[in-house]
This record gives C-alpha cells, structure tokens and sequence, in this order.
C-alpha cells in the first residue's frame, strides 16, 4: 500500500510539473481589480496587465466594477469575464475547463482549429460546449446557474441529479443545487451586457503578439517577481493592518486591492437541508422514521450526511445505528470530489450503478440495494494522465472486519487523438463472498444463522424460547442452560435422545472467493450531434475457487469458465436514443454480468432441505443445473430513450442458448418527469431477473428477481410525502415450499429547505 501511494504521488507531482505549467491564453484586456493566483500559490497575487500570460491551473479575480479578457492560443476562443467573478482554468489532453466559484462570463468559443472539448463547470452544473456563443451565471449563495445561448448548441448537466437539457441559440437553461435543471426561452435583459463592448482577436488594438510566445514565456517569471515586489513592500509597511485584515476588512476601504476583494467575495458553500419523517420496515420490523440529510457544495467538494432515528411503537429508538464507533462512519451518505471525466474524481459512501469498461464483469452494481437495513461505506475513484485512465472500487470498506470486500480494478490506454482505439484492462473480485453476512456481536456466527446475534457467547436456541441450548454457547448463561432444549415438555435429562440444533454456520471457518479478468478494446466511428457510432469486443473470464475450510454447510469444487463479447456496439441518435447490441459466446462456468445491480441480495442464499441447511453462494444458484457449464451462443441488446422530455426508459434484454440450454435476463426501468406533472416530486419502477428460465414470468418469481419503485407527491413546495417500496426474494426455510417475498417500504415526509 505504502508503494502505491508513493507511485500515484510521483504521477501527481510529474503531472502538476509538466502539465499545469503550460501558458494556455493571455489577457487582451483588463480594467480595474484583476489578479491572478498562480498554480500552488495560496493568494491572488499578481495585479492583471494587457498582454498577461495565463497558465494552465491559474485562477482570476475581477472585482468590483471591473472586467478582464482572455483569449486561449491555440484557437483564438475568448472569454470576458464580468465584476465579482472568481473562477479556475485547467486543462487536460482533452479537456478544457473553466471552473467558476461565484459570478458571470461570456464566451466566444471558436468551432475552428478546436482539439479539446470546452467546458464551464460550477458546483452545480457542467456546460459542454462545441463552437457558440453564450453566457454562464453562477450564485455561490443561493447555488443557482444561468445559462444563455446566443449562438450554436451546447449542453447543460446538473450534477446533483445526472439532468441534461440543450440550449440553443435565444434559450436558456436554470440549474440548482437541488438538482433541477430547467429549460426556457431566454427573456430580454437574460443575457449579460458585454463588460467590453466588442472585443475580438482582430480589433484589439492592446492585444499582444500572439507569435512572440517563447520569448514572452521566458520573460513571465521576472514579470511576476516585478509585479509581486511592490506588493511586499506595501505589506512590508502595514503590518498591523495585515494582522487584522480578516476581522475588519469589510470595513476599512485603505487595504489594497488584495485584500479587499478577497474579503468581499461571498460565501461559496451552498447548502441543503433535507427533512424526513415516516415509517420504514426493517427486518420485517416496522419502525417510525426521524431523518435530517443536509447536503454541503465546497467547489467540487459535496458531502451529503443521514442522520436518521428510527423508533418502534413503544417509543423506544433503535439502537443499531448508534451503539457502535463505526456507525459514525455511516452517518455520512457519500463525499464526492469532481467528475468521471475530471483528472481526478472520487466518490465515497453511497454507490449507484457502478459499471467497469463495457459491463462484461461488472455492470450497474450498487450497495445501496439494502439500504437502510444495511448500511456500507463503498469507493469508486478515478485518475487520469495523458493517454492513461485508471479507476478503483470498493463496495463497502467494513466488510474488510469480515474477510473482504468486492473489489474493481481498471485500466485504461488510448493510443492517439488520430488513432482513438481506447485497450482496457479489468479485474473484479469478491475477496470472500461470506462478508457481507452481517455479525453484529463478532462471534463468527452471521446474524441469520445466529439465535442471539447480540451475545457474542450464545448461539443456538433450538425450541425459540431465548433460554440458549445445552453447549449452545461459549459459556453457561447466567441461569443456566435450557433444561427443555426442544421444548417438549420434557426435561432433556429424562430422554434418551433429543434433537437439538448442530453448531451453526461459522463464517470465519469458511471463505468463499470468486474473481474475474477481462481485456476490452473499443473505437469511436462516428462522433457528431446527430450520431454516435462506437464498435467493441471483450474477453472476460470468472473463477470460483475450491471452498476451503469447514464443509459441513458450505462445499464448492473450483469453477470457471469465460466469455467472448465480439462484435460489441452502441449508437446514439440526437442524444434521444441510445442502443447497444452485442454477439456473446460463452464457456464452461460464466456468466456475463455477474456483479450486477441486485449482487449483494444473490450473494449468498441459504437453502433449506428435510435434513439439513446449505449455504449456497450465488454462483452455485446459477450454475446449479448440471447443463448449466455447456457453452452458449446469444444475443444481448439495450436500448433507453428520453420520450419528449416526459418520460425515460432503459431496458435490456439477453438471450444465451445451447441445444439443452436457455438462460434469460431482462432488466427495465422508468422514470417520469416529474416537472410535467402537477403535484408529483418523483415517479419511477425498476424490475431485474437475470440468468433465468424466463424473466417475464412475473407471477413465478425466483431468488434472481428484484422490483421496486419510488413515488412522491408535493404537497406543498418544499414538502413531499414518499412511497418506496423494494422487494426481492429468499429460499423460505421451509422443504417444498415457494421462495419467500422480503419487502423492504419507506413511506417519509421530505422537506427541502
């Protein structure tokens, strides 16, 4: 671990050397306060002058009543930037980015000689960008963003919520930290007067010449060591004032222009405060539910905490999300840092849909799907450096205590700008499929195999009656040992042989591994507003390794088996639809997607027989047809589609067969606009069945289904009652019987402030 982190720190100082020191623009035109911080300065620093070099990593202040122009070298795109404006540049091989802290810009970006995608990026939304002419706003305060179109498209993301619109020329789009994204036709005075008039490349009389750069660029460090002199003198002469800027900036107009605009930028922390009350069913308990989740924006930093009581009819609170250090840890709901398409991104806590590469191993898990019985504390982060990309998850840090955790790995390589041909590498593995059995007391013995899952000394209690068996324990209970084990009525001294329950399943006495690799390889055909055309294949190849340990409920011979992917392709049509299809052949013991979403439900499964309880890991449910190891051929399609901003549907389907063998997946979801509706805050159903007979059976369900859905209904603004409801399904326990039905319902009084 330590060589790791010394690996990824020298890859971080020769990125910040080589690439955050690259002159990228220079300033046309400044008036008033304009500074700049430099990369890894901690100050804005440097007083702006036309013909001012800007770098990749540097940020610009503009004050009050004051504005700045910048135009980019290498294709002339400008951007003018209006008072009380902060904001970032930097770039990547691929990317251009303008991260914006407070305030308004306008930009003229040019279509021509363009290499790298455009993109204004606030705490909230992500403007992408082509070739067009438009404006940003952006209120640190309230957390809301502006954008107007003046000329060309451009697409506009909210962060919080995954929402998209496109603004084209005479439109607007409103984005908040709540996670609306609201389109409109701009309305007169939308679009921010121009700070300069008309400032352009070519009748910018005080612009520099752009072909005196490598001179210019030799003459940038003794331009800033002249411009920062002056500066530590005058600090150098007002030591006192210096030593009381931060209390009584605000109120003496004498500082110098350092000071003054950093002490009247405002507050760049938007906030959210969400408020639940109703009922939720846990473990078949059903509890009243308290529950504050605010939400914190720090830049690209969010963090968003669950603060929940749940407290049964007696009125007593449940303790198990609060008698243990570790449950501070799931108090936070996730801390996230930047985007996947960002050099740098991470997300920590709650995981949803959670893909690597093409899917082939790992595809739409999350860790969620127990929530809020179980409460796991997962990593997906990402890194990138020129033509490499590499991404890491982890699906719950705690599970680590119990054996392990799932584990993803990925990697990737693209050979050029002019050759975007992208090799990928994979690597998933479930480090002991038995870790996720939850052991409140740490006894060994998992909570749904344990009669007192609170006592780390007791196990078995044969006749229910919570008196703990002969030897159903560590050590003699106070009390003693149950003279009626089987609850009979009679003593078990009195009988010559009683049935008592064995010693039951012991998780640290077994592990279970199953691991997978993959290689992918993809290339972009088509790239354009109106379509998208990419073709892939992938290898990818599971083993299920020999079970070690003891073998009384759990015994598996090492598996394996692989897939083949060939052809692979996705397509999208006008950003309204998008498709896949993909060729599969498949070998001996695979399955593809076997991480999928509902993992963490199929990981293990218990069945029950006349004599005995097996504990079965989702593999061997799989593969439990003896047919299930021949090699298959098939067929696997997607399609989702955003019908007139109304609805969205995403829906797959995978047929795999052999001259004995058929199995069958089908995954759907929908989700409706609620904005289109009155009353209505949210609506939307999922259904999965994967790996089956068939799918469509709904009124046969088997331990592979999971369906649910989420609706909400506003009451008023900023209050709404909602109804979420998942179930899936167990082996029941009980020899010849139908799997049992485990529903989990949340119905909660929402307040957003």
């Amino acid at each position: 671990m330590k060589t790791m982190k010394k690996y990824f720190l020298l890859i971080f100082l020769i990125l910040t050397n080589f690439t955050l020191a690259e002159t990228i623009g220079r300033v046309m035109k400044s008036n008033g306060t304009v500074l700049i911080k430099p990369m890894g300065s901690n100050s804005y620093s440097i007083q702006v002058k036309p013909g001012q070099a800007v770098s990749n990593g540097d940020a610009i202040r503009v004050g009050e009543s004051s504005f700045a122009v910048v135009i980019f070298l290498d294709d002339k795109s400008v951007v003018k930037i209006r008072q009380n404006t902060d904001f970032q540049f930097v770039e990547t091989s691929n990317t251009r980015s303008l991260i914006i802290d407070q305030g308004t810009t306008l930009h003229n970006v040019n279509k021509e000689n363009r290499k790298k995608t455009y993109r204004v990026e606030t705490p909230v939304s992500v403007a992408s960008v082509k070739g067009t002419e438009f404006s940003s706003f952006h209120d640190a305060v309230s957390g809301v963003d502006k954008f107007v179109g003046k000329s060309g498209n451009f697409e506009v993301l909210n962060s919080i919520s995954g929402a998209i619109v496109n603004v084209g020329p005479g439109q607007k789009a409103v984005s908040n930290a709540l996670g609306q994204l609201i389109p409109a036709p701009a309305e007169p005075g939308d679009f921010p007067e121009d700070p300069d008039g008309e400032s352009t490349p070519e009748n910018n009389n005080e612009q520099q010449d752009l072909n005196d750069e490598p001179n210019q660029q030799q003459q940038r460090p003794q331009q800033r060591q002249q411009q920062q002199r002056p500066q530590q003198r005058q600090q150098q002469q007002r030591p006192q004032q210096n030593q009381s800027s931060t209390q009584n900036s605000r109120s003496n107009p004498s500082q110098d222009p350092v000071e003054k605009s950093t002490a009247q930028s405002p507050p760049k922390k938007p906030f959210n405060m969400g408020l639940a009350v109703g009922s939720a069913t846990i473990n078949d308990t059903i509890y009243n539910q308290v529950a504050l989740r605010p939400e914190f924006s720090f830049g690209r930093l969010g963090v968003g905490l669950d603060l929940v009581l749940y407290i049964d009819n007696e009125g007593n609170i449940r303790k198990d999300e609060w008698d243990e250090a570790s449950d501070i840890i799931d108090k936070l709901l996730f801390i996230r840092w930047g985007q996947k398409s960002d050099p740098f991104w991470l997300k920590w806590g709650s995981l949803n849909n959670v893909t690597l590469g093409y899917g082939g191993l790992l595809s739409g898990y999350s860790n969620m799907m127990e929530f809020p019985s179980v409460r796991k504390v997962g990593i997906n982060t990402g890194i990138s450096f020129g033509k490499f990309g590499t991404e890491l998850f982890l699906s719950n840090v705690k599970d680590f205590s119990r054996g392990g955790t799932l584990l993803g790995l990925r990697g990737t390589y693209t050979i050029s700008e002019t050759l975007p041909l992208t090799l990928g590498i994979n690597f998933v593995q479930d480090m002991n499929q038995f870790s996720g059995l939850k052991d409140k007391d740490g006894d060994g013995y998992p909570d749904m195999f344990d009669d007192f899952p609170n006592d780390d000394n007791l196990w078995n209690d044969t006749d229910k009656d919570g008196i703990a068996d002969f030897n159903g324990g560590k050590n003699a209970p106070q009390g003693g040992w149950d003279i009626d084990g089987d609850g009979n009525n009679i003593l078990d001294s009195e009988q010559s042989e009683i049935k008592l329950k064995p010693e039951p399943f012991k998780s640290s006495n077994n592990e279970a591994v199953a691991y997978g690799f993959g290689f992918d390889i993809g290339y972009p055909v088509l790239k354009s507003k109106a379509l998208s055309l990419e073709i892939y294949s992938e290898y990818n190849q599971l083993t299920f390794s020999e079970s070690k340990g003891d073998t009384t409920y759990f015994q598996r011979s090492n598996l394996d088996g692989f897939g083949i992917t060939v052809p692979g392709v996705r397509a999208s049509l006008f950003g309204f639809l998008n498709m896949s299809f993909e060729y599969r052949i498949k070998s001996g013991y695979f399955v593809p997607q076997f991480f999928d979403g509902g993992y963490d439900l199929s990981r293990v499964t218990v069945l029950t027989t006349n004599d005995r309880v097996l504990v079965r890991t989702k593999d061997q449910t799989i593969f439990s047809d003896p047919s299930s190891n021949e090699d298959t051929k098939g067929m696997y399609g997607s399609a989702s589609a955003n019908i007139f901003n109304l609805l969205t549907f995403n829906a797959s389907y995978a047929n795999m067969k052999a001259d004995t063998t058929e199995f069958n997946s089908f995954n759907a979801l929908l989700n409706i606009n609620a904005q289109n509706i009155p009353k209505l805050s949210v609506a939307q159903a999922y259904y999965q069945r994967n790996n089956d007979k068939n799918p469509f059976k709904f009124s046969e369900p088997s331990v592979n289904t999971i369906f649910g859905y989420k609706i909400g209904y506003a009451v008023s603004e900023g209050v709404n009652i909602i109804w979420d409801f998942k179930q899936y399904y167990r082996d029941s326990g009980i020899p010849g019987e139908e799997v049992e039905a485990v529903k989990q319902t949340t119905i909660e009084t929402a307040f957003d402030f």
